[in-house]
């Protein structure tokens, strides 16, 4: 396979109207019309070119709507991805999400190429500990062990006994059996998980650049404004989530308003994570406050196309960092199953 192809930027065809008359009607109400046009010729483009390449387009719930429901094979969140990477066939498989993400999958599918379109597309969380620092808290808390989001990198997932996502987190936390668990790197996760177990928690001051912007006053206005119930991602501040209806995490917040129904919801979180889930569930009506993420948006058709044409970034981890980060992740996977570690 040829690392580079000749091929040219994609052009308006009146034609591709009417081939994707259906994903316009799923998501005109989410992507302005004026804007309709000049997605359109690259996410033709990038369907094409990805059969020709026999790729996979993975995509998280924060990718904005032309990506998410444009190109994307494959969505949900962080952990789904990465799991969805490795059960699939595909041999290329382009992760539309942030660097950590695409390391999780390169993780769990060492064999296969994996291409972040932007090297750039960081994390907050991911960046705000080293491996380092968690060997020096390991000195400081003999015996302890530790528990690692797994938004964090693969230097750290190395370093860790256990990963464990928003959702899973209590049961991570509990499966090891100890009374003290090192507990990395959010610091407002770590409040919430704290509150619902009574294993007693050593905390890193970690925060999320998107969901740590929130505030209780506006989770109020919400509410009262608009008679919302409200949602809140558990990376937000505590007095948020003192607010809201629901806490969970992002394939929770899905789960809830399939139950729910609510005729109106404030999604406390990432802003395409509500525009996404507003093509889901038409029928409820979505107020924001939300905040965009910085790094989701660096992701965009042009260069989800570049990373198809020409195989880049392609990602690359050590293999005694994967070895041991796969391990912390595969235990994560046997908690699910019911499993101790």
């Amino acid at each position: 396979m040829n690392s580079t192809l000749d091929l040219p930027v994609p052009v308006w065809r009146d034609e591709l109207e009417h081939e994707y008359a259906a994903l316009r009607a799923r998501i005109e109400h989410l992507v302005p019309c004026m804007e309709w046009s000049l997605h359109l010729p690259w996410i033709e483009a990038i369907n094409r070119l990805k059969l020709q390449r026999g790729a996979v387009i993975m995509a998280h719930s924060y990718q904005s709507p032309e990506i998410f429901h444009g190109v994307a094979d494959v969505t949900g969140d962080s952990l789904a991805l990465a799991q969805a990477a490795a059960d699939c066939d595909a041999e290329i498989i382009v992760l539309c999400g942030v660097h950590f993400m695409a390391e999780s999958a390169k993780i769990l599918a060492p064999h296969k190429t994996v291409l972040i379109p932007d090297l750039e597309a960081g994390c907050s969380l991911a960046a705000s500990i080293t491996a380092d620092d968690v060997r020096a808290l390991r000195a400081q808390h003999p015996g302890v062990p530790v528990v690692s989001y797994v938004n964090t990198s693969a230097a750290v997932k190395a370093e860790t006994d256990v990963c464990c996502t928003s959702a899973n987190a209590v049961q991570v936390v509990e499966s090891l059996g100890v009374d003290k668990v090192i507990f990395l790197p959010d610091a407002f996760l770590g409040a919430h998980v704290a509150k619902h177990t009574g294993v007693e928690l050593v905390l890193w001051h970690g925060r999320c650049e998107v969901h740590e912007k929130f505030t209780a006053a506006e989770a109020r206005h919400a509410r009262e404004r608009f008679d919302a119930k409200l949602v809140a991602h558990p990376e937000c501040p505590p007095e948020v989530l003192a607010e809201a209806d629901f806490v969970g995490s992002t394939s929770a917040m899905g789960k809830w308003l399939a139950r729910e129904q609510p005729k109106r919801v404030a999604l406390i979180t990432e802003c395409s994570m509500a525009d996404n889930l507003r093509a889901q569930f038409p029928a409820t009506e979505f107020i924001k406050p939300c905040n965009l993420c910085p790094h989701m948006q660096r992701i965009t058709l042009p260069n989800i196309y570049a990373s198809l044409r020409d195989l880049r970034h392609v990602i690359e981890i050590p293999a005694d960092i994967a070895a041991r980060a796969r391990l912390s992740l595969t235990r994560m996977l046997a908690v699910g199953r019911g499993e101790r570690v």
